[in-house]
């Protein structure tokens, strides 16, 4: 359906999400911003935030919305990505900034889905703990990298050569 609202598709049923609070578009921006400067300047692939519709499952229809996700030119080049309306292939990364009223539960089931579909990696941030827990996909199941803290740097497993300061995430 066309709607400003944002939302994802689980089996079927639209689910619609509450618009984000500020901290979560500053901390978005920042992270989109830092990503997008490195994929561009190494010719990489091409990153995108949120709204953008993933599919998952085909029949009952099943969409995510990822916050942000990179997708690598090797998945596709990014002059035929321009014109898609939805992605129907695995991004490299998703990148999730968790929100306080996000349910533990909600977050499992966007990572199976993630893993079922082949992403990569998966950044989870949490505005709350300003830390971010970076997850790698291992055959069948999510291996954790690191839960990286205010003192850390994240350095990414599928983007090699990109690191960043948890602390510049938060600033």
């Amino acid at each position: 359906p066309h709607t400003m609202q944002r939302y994802e598709i689980v089996n079927g049923v639209m689910i619609v999400t509450p618009a984000p609070i500020m901290r979560h578009q500053w901390i978005l921006g920042k992270l989109y911003r830092l990503l997008y400067a490195f994929v561009a300047e190494h010719q990489l692939g091409t990153v995108v935030m949120a709204p953008f519709d993933i599919v998952v499952q085909r029949e009952p229809l099943r969409t995510r919305q990822p916050d942000l996700l990179f997708i690598s030119t090797e998945r596709m080049p990014v002059e035929k990505l321009i014109d898609l309306e939805r992605l129907e292939f695995a991004p490299d990364i998703v990148v999730e900034i968790i929100s306080p009223s996000e349910r533990t539960s909600d977050i499992a089931k966007k990572l199976n889905d993630y893993l079922a579909i082949g992403v990569r990696e998966v950044w989870l941030v949490n505005m709350q703990t300003k830390s971010v827990e970076v997850l790698v996909s291992v055959e069948t199941v999510w291996q954790l990298h690191g839960l990286f803290g205010e003192g850390d740097t994240i350095k990414s497993q599928v983007l090699k050569g990109f690191e960043i300061s948890v602390a510049e995430i938060f600033k």
